[in-house]
């Protein structure tokens, strides 16, 4: 599948454990960087669409706020309950100093 790169702002606007949240192609992403890497996933818990931008991160792992489910950002995988359904990921890289999501072009 062919991408199109979305510039979404600045890499070091990205702290450890500290989500970014940009909008890309009408949809809100949260991006985490969880040591050198970067994850993007979609900026709602699937058990009952709670915004996750505020969300505590520990471990790579990010936790809602409403009901406490946890989400794995390496896989996008929901690890307890109430959510059963994963996260979508993004495709995402640094390059330049800038943030990029990989949308189907």
């Amino acid at each position: 599948m062919d991408l199109t790169w979305a510039d979404v702002g600045a890499a070091d606007a990205v702290a450890e454990g500290s989500p970014l949240v940009a909008e890309v192609e009408g949809e809100a992403v949260l991006i985490v960087r969880c040591g050198a890497t970067l994850h993007a996933v979609e900026d709602r818990c699937t058990h009952d669409g709670q915004a996750l931008g505020d969300a505590p991160v520990e471990d790579c792992e990010i936790i809602c706020p409403r009901h406490g489910a946890r989400f794995c950002l390496r896989t996008g995988a929901a690890l307890t309950p109430p959510a059963y359904e994963p996260l979508r990921r993004y495709p995402v890289r640094e390059e330049s100093g800038r943030v990029l999501i990989g949308v189907p072009g």
